[in-house]
């Protein structure tokens, strides 16, 4: 890990770095977060009652277009081409969690973790978005990176 911020220069600018040296390489994040609600809205998500609909199905969508727009989203992040984006939700019954990892690939030059953060964080304001009018008290809890492989860095897991 770098003990500097790289996306400022040394006049304390922000800038977008550049990594047109970087060497092109498979470069992979996956990231997590949950979902807390009430267990009547935990249940109408699970059987797919909810009256607007899938709400993992739409969540899912949700999450693939925002890794895709996270270049648009978060001012210094490059544009990148993603070669996957890949979403998966774990419902917990006994803590009325809904989980959601999203994993996130491209070849490059730079990482994707602003992705899968962006991804797993936007299905899970999708599910609070779609639940709101019956469970206004849900909370987005711990939406962090797991892994990233790829780069000069190499492989982080978090610990």
């Amino acid at each position: 890990m770098s003990d500097s911020l790289t996306h400022f220069d040394a006049d304390g600018q922000a800038h977008m770095v550049d990594v047109g040296a970087k060497a092109e390489t498979r470069r992979v994040a996956v990231a997590t977060g949950r979902i807390r609600m009430q267990p009547a809205t935990f249940a109408m998500v699970q059987s797919g009652s909810a009256k607007k609909g899938d709400v993992l199905g739409v969540a899912r969508i949700a999450a693939i277009q925002a890794a895709k727009r996270t270049g648009e989203l978060i001012p210094l992040c490059h544009p990148i081409a993603l070669t996957r984006v890949a979403v998966e939700f774990e419902l917990d019954a006994a803590a009325s969690t809904v989980g959601c990892t999203v994993t996130t690939e491209t070849v490059g030059r730079t990482g994707v973790e602003m992705e899968a953060l962006t991804a797993a964080s936007v299905a899970l304001l999708t599910i609070y978005d779609m639940c709101k009018a019956v469970d206004r008290g849900m909370t987005v809890e711990s939406v962090h990176l797991l892994e990233k492989l790829g780069g000069k860095s190499g492989h982080w897991r978090a610990g």
